[in-house]
């Protein structure tokens, strides 16, 4: 499944590695994972998983399940900010 933002497309539950991202934009080398109350519990585990990521070169930015659901103008505004050129 694909989405995009601007001329970026996501891909939804993509594999990189051993891991499911929740959502990806190969081409930007981002990745946007979406994290409910088990990751309260999971954090070593999310610690390494982020860290292996950016050793291939992805950034990955985290949102809260409440985040998204709550104050999506602000999770968007977020990943663009990080999608659009620096001198853009």
């Amino acid at each position: 499944m694909f989405f995009g933002m601007g001329d970026v497309h996501f891909r939804k539950q993509h594999a990189i590695g051993n891991y499911i991202v929740d959502f990806c934009a190969p081409s930007q080398k981002l990745v946007i994972e979406l994290d409910g109350s088990q990751h309260l519990e999971q954090q070593e585990y999310d610690k390494e998983r982020t860290a292996f990521l950016n050793s291939k070169g992805y950034k990955v930015l985290r949102f809260w399940n409440n985040d998204v659901m709550n104050n999506i103008e602000r999770v968007l505004t977020v990943i663009w900010d990080v999608l659009k050129p620096a001198d853009g």
